[in-house]
């Protein structure tokens, strides 16, 4: 039997977990930090109504992915709350549970993200509808159009991510829409940082598609073609939230004879002979050692390397992991009796309240990022959704700054006023209001990261660790990114194969995550 010590319970962890248990000859167990499941996949919980910290769409191009999840929790088989008071027509699975009765059930979800830009609503991604250039008005398209041009017949080096957007938008439109989000996303300027991120995490999207798609669906029986690919348009999601799967998750990890321990913080991790001997945790301020076989970590990689006790490290991975940078994360929940934007759109919603998921604030005059509805996401989400609207305020900050250190009250406050100073919220709607913070939410592509090849040689000297999920890799992966990862892992541990590239390429293509053919 074999010892397999996984470090952290989110998506990655569980999921190698759970994959190893169904095979004979692991014992495991999966140390976590906090008291909560899931990572940030995680839901909060609050009088009644549930947070998604940074909003979670289960939607994967992995087959492998979206049959473990519906493994998992199967898909409705019958009308939610919200479909049956709006007669909604939905594609549901046959025989599938019905949320009315059950709760691990996935619901089938509109995918609707916007942008709010200037008290105008655009389309996430941006396309060229009317509404579009409508929105941006005759003088704005035209410039955009001939800055667009001219980024087609000159190009910039893609050596950093301004570079890249503008490659692909133009100059116009990457100062409107991309230059102050992603400034305040990260907190640097995008000529600061990697063009990495951005192929990553846009990938195939840019104007000349747009275009294509466009023209495309002009000529006769082009719109059968597969040139291009476009949006999806639904997703799935948990009745509760991501949470709630995740949960489920471990229930069914202990339930196969796995050991979940929580509030266990792994301070060291002691190397010999290329290979991980054995970790020590803190918990509840006593030392505890945890030795193993092999070792699954979805920690972040600062912390994994400072951590490291026993092989010497080379002076360049030590100080480059160390460098390696996050953003953190302060979502201010708001249950509200109303919103002041209108529902211009075809779709119904409860209260005729807009249809979005997300809604992207590219308004460089609030520091507000984007403001989630959870009414959308789910109306279980919400103790009353037929009469209150909840919905969720997303900062990104730095751990130990000036907005992170504000008082519960105070960034409150401030979240309200942003929001009544876009017109979004009258102040006497707010209700009642909830702060949740979130350490290294996301992995950032500057500093340190310019040596992470480095570091990963480095990482894959120790023949019996697999890092994985999004701060195991330090990679801005989707959920199911992380789970792939794990996939990736199991199958090498399994199989006795050593070479860990399969799991470090996941999520290295070219390919924007959220389309399809």
């Amino acid at each position: 039997m074999k010892k397999v010590i996984i470090i952290g319970a989110g998506p990655a962890g569980l999921t190698a977990g759970y994959e190893l248990l169904k095979r004979k000859g692991y014992e495991v167990t999966v140390l976590e930090k906090t008291d909560r499941i899931g990572g940030i996949s995680q839901t909060v919980r609050y009088k009644g109504n549930r947070m998604d910290i940074g909003g979670h769409r289960f939607f994967s191009k992995d087959d492998r992915v979206n049959q473990w999840w519906q493994n998992i929790m199967p898909i409705q088989g019958e009308p939610s709350l919200d479909d049956k008071i709006l007669n909604r027509e939905r594609n549901f699975a046959r025989s599938g549970p019905n949320p009315e009765q059950e709760d691990r059930v996935m619901l089938v979800r509109n995918r609707v993200s916007r942008i709010y830009y200037s008290k105008h609503f655009f389309d996430y991604p941006i396309s060229l509808k009317w509404n579009t250039l409508k929105n941006m008005g005759i003088t704005t398209t035209i410039k955009a159009g001939f800055s667009y041009l001219h980024s087609v017949f000159r190009k910039l080096p893609e050596d950093n991510l301004e570079n890249f957007y503008i490659n692909r938008f133009g100059r116009v439109l990457y100062s409107m829409f991309f230059e102050g989000y992603t400034e305040k996303l990260w907190g640097r300027h995008p000529r600061e940082i990697s063009a990495d991120w951005g192929a990553q995490r846009v990938k195939g999207l840019s104007i000349s598609a747009v275009i294509k798609d466009v023209f495309k669906k002009l000529i006769p029986g082009g719109r059968n073609t597969n040139v291009e690919t476009s949006l999806i348009e639904e997703y799935r999601y948990p009745k509760f939230g991501p949470g709630q799967l995740w949960e489920a998750v471990a229930d069914d990890i202990r339930k196969m004879g796995g050991t979940i321990v929580m509030n266990s913080e792994v301070k060291t991790i002691s190397t010999e002979n290329g290979k991980i001997k054995e970790v020590v945790c803190m918990e509840n301020g006593e030392e505890k050692i945890y030795k193993g076989d092999i070792f699954m970590s979805s920690m972040p990689v600062n912390d994994l390397v400072a951590g490291m006790k026993g092989s010497p490290i080379p002076e360049l991975v030590e100080k480059s992991a160390a460098d390696l940078p996050f953003r953190d994360f302060v979502t201010v929940g708001l249950l509200l009796k109303k919103l002041n934007l209108q529902n211009q759109t075809k779709l119904k919603t409860l209260n005729n309240i807009v249809p979005d998921c997300w809604i992207y604030v590219q308004d460089t005059g609030v520091k507000l990022g984007r403001i989630q509805i959870f009414n959308n996401w789910s109306p279980y989400m919400v103790e009353q959704p037929e009469k209150y609207v909840w919905i969720g305020l997303e900062y990104f900050c730095r751990e130990g700054d000036d907005f992170w250190n504000m008082s519960d009250e105070k960034c409150i406050q401030m979240a309200i006023d942003e929001l009544v100073k876009m017109e979004v919220i009258d102040r006497t709607d707010v209700i009642d209001s909830h702060r949740e913070r979130i350490q290294k939410a996301y992995p950032a592509y500057f500093d340190g990261y310019a040596h992470m090849d480095d570091i990963i040689a480095y990482l894959n000297t120790f023949d019996n660790l697999y890092c994985i999920g999004r701060n195991g890799q330090h990679r801005y992966n989707n959920m199911d990114h992380s789970m792939v990862t794990s996939f990736e892992a199991v199958h090498n541990i399994v199989n006795d194969i050593h070479d860990k590239t399969n799991v470090w390429n996941v999520n290295t293509d070219k390919e924007y995550h959220e389309i399809k053919e």
